[in-house]
């Protein structure tokens, strides 16, 4: 048996991409990355939207990053 969890996103209004980017990044990992296939990850766009969104909510909610390692294509700490 599989269960899924499906959490939401820091912020409310980038759930919504952050479930487009969870399910695109896990069909990539299934089809093509355990595959071995490393022609490249079609979900880059929509992760970089997703993670603009919720570096707006973080700073929109004052929440503390510092210290804080950042993950994906763009490694750069946002602005705050």
């Amino acid at each position: 048996m599989l269960i899924v969890l499906k959490m939401n996103s820091v912020g409310e209004d980038c759930t919504d991409l952050k479930r487009e980017y969870d399910q695109c990044f896990n069909r990539w990992f299934a089809e093509k990355f355990l595959k071995e296939d490393r022609s490249g990850d079609p979900c880059t766009e929509m992760f970089k939207k997703y993670q603009h969104c919720v570096q707006k909510a973080i700073k929109e909610k004052n929440i503390p990053i510092d210290g804080v390692e950042f993950m994906g294509p763009n490694k750069e700490k946002p602005d705050s």
